[in-house]
């Protein structure tokens, strides 16, 4: 675990500072790993150590602090924005998780994970001053993204884990209802095992894999999500 970026919620124990932290190595989540993991960290100590209460209750003076922030092609605009949509969304909400469920037809009428997403991006970027830029941050099935880093940050979220891996801090998403992260490395093992015969990485490739998975275990499909992936950047295979 100390080699993958959900070792930086690891960090915390406050749930606010595990979601928040969290969604953040999430997103950062592509390039080398030792890499993002050093981005997550220089980004904690711009926080000041404290995630959650930067969030909640920063100063206009105190985001100077996020000025000059980069990881690849998110910058400071892009960090700007998320920290100006979080600290909306804790203004209403007590947790991140309800920003998942903004269609109260997910909740009544039976999830769905496309939705959920799609629903998720069309919030995000609700703030009437959100960067064009920062758009493409945030993927959303609609554009047929396979959604690798969100549905990697929910499994964390909703996979209730005896193994200290996964948090299981939300209860209103299923596990069930997840939907496996499919990147390279996952698609590469995948393939190799027969559980996938889509040609390129993609939502429908995710439910695919997804739908293979729950041969195995219908229930928590998505806890084989870090051994495919493990095998994959390991060259384990």
């Amino acid at each position: 675990m100390e080699n993958d970026p959900i070792s930086i919620p690891h960090l915390f124990t406050n749930p606010k500072d595990i979601e928040i932290m969290g969604f953040f190595a999430s997103i950062l989540a592509w390039g080398q790993r030792k890499t993002i993991i050093n981005k997550c960290k220089e980004l904690i100590e711009r926080f000041d150590g404290q995630p959650a209460e930067f969030i909640r209750n920063h100063q206009d003076s105190d985001l100077k602090r996020l000025l000059g922030f980069k990881h690849r092609t998110f910058n400071d605009t892009d960090l700007l924005y998320f920290v100006s949509f979080l600290h909306f969304h804790y203004a209403h909400f007590e947790s991140l998780e309800d920003a998942f469920l903004r269609d109260k037809d997910l909740l009544t009428a039976g999830f769905s994970m496309e939705r959920s997403l799609i629903e998720f991006k069309k919030y995000f970027f609700s703030l009437p001053d959100f960067p064009v830029r920062t758009r493409k941050h945030v993927s959303s099935p609609q554009s047929k993204s396979s959604c690798k880093r969100l549905n990697m940050y929910l499994r964390w979220m909703v996979r209730k884990d005896d193994n200290g891996v996964d948090f299981g801090l939300w209860d209103r998403i299923y596990a069930q209802d997840l939907i496996c992260p499919c990147d390279v490395h996952v698609e590469r093992v995948a393939r190799k095992f027969g559980l996938i015969a889509i040609d390129k990485v993609s939502w429908n490739m995710a439910n695919e894999l997804t739908d293979a998975l729950k041969t195995f275990d219908p229930m928590d499909p998505v806890k084989y999500d870090f051994a495919l992936f493990g095998m994959g950047v390991e060259g384990e295979y």
